[in-house]
């Protein structure tokens, strides 16, 4: 039986709030840990690394480092809110209340998806106001920035939420972080610029959809960026949209959620 709309808004807003209390109450060890990661980034990669990697032109180092952190901190944070919620749930049996209510399957990923994506906007916001007062940060194109960090805070959101699903335990959750999510935001450009690397690795560097997330980003910023933003957008919304619809797909059939 399908709920009332209003009585279906009170239970997103009751969804979204839980998930996001959830990450709030322990803020020590899912914001200002991440914020802690990203400075010591900053301040020993920006030393040791200041005159050897090319930027962007005349543009500093530790300048063109602070875009980067930040997004990578959007993205980690926001796959590790509704990954560990959704796995923790499972394990520890507690998933089954959500389940049991009328929600829609639209309810249900929306709540999980959006907590996610505020978090991973939250530690995003925390790491650039943590670090900015190190450079002279520019904001050339602020709205490019925003969307190209909306959208990778729900590309991993909804990442998450498939991991979570998927992973029988918390070790099968640590694959993903480890052999997935890590290994393709440390290459995709985030502590350099593509154009710098020998011309195979930047072609291979293009098969990542982190990295035009990255430099699209990064082009909110600095005005430029390795490739063109439009189809860094295009290549986001792309992999945001096929990864958004195998989460709710996988809600929708209740894979490993109601079988």
């Amino acid at each position: 039986m399908e709920a009332a709309p209003h009585a279906e808004w009170v239970a997103f807003v009751t969804l979204f709030t839980k998930e996001v209390l959830r990450f709030w109450k322990v803020a020590l060890q899912t914001v200002a840990a991440p914020v802690l990661n990203a400075l010591l980034f900053l301040l020993i990669f920006s030393n040791v690394l200041d005159r050897h990697v090319t930027t962007y032109g005349e543009v500093a180092y530790p300048t063109f480092l602070i875009p980067g952190l930040a997004i990578m901190s959007v993205m980690q944070n926001a796959f590790a809110n509704s990954s560990s919620s959704l796995i923790q749930s499972r394990i520890t049996g507690n998933l089954v209340f959500i389940l049991l209510t009328p929600l829609s399957n639209a309810t249900f990923f929306w709540g999980y998806a959006l907590a996610a994506t505020l978090r991973g906007l939250v530690v995003g916001a925390a790491v650039l106001l943590v670090t900015a007062p190190f450079v002279d940060l520019p904001f050339a194109e602020p709205l490019w920035a925003l969307a190209f960090a909306c959208l990778s805070a729900l590309l991993m959101g909804s990442f998450g939420i498939i991991a979570g699903i998927w992973s029988e335990k918390f070790d099968h959750l640590a694959a993903f972080q480890n052999f997935l999510v890590m290994p393709l935001t440390m290459l995709s450009g985030v502590f350099y610029s593509v154009a710098a690397l020998p011309p195979f690795w930047q072609k291979v560097s293009h098969f990542n959809p982190f990295f035009f997330l990255i430099d699209g980003f990064r082009y909110g910023f600095f005005g430029q960026s390795d490739t063109d933003p439009r189809l860094s957008l295009a290549v986001g919304m792309l992999t945001t949209f096929v990864v958004v619809a195998w989460a709710y797909r996988w809600i929708a059939a209740g894979y490993k959620l109601r079988q």
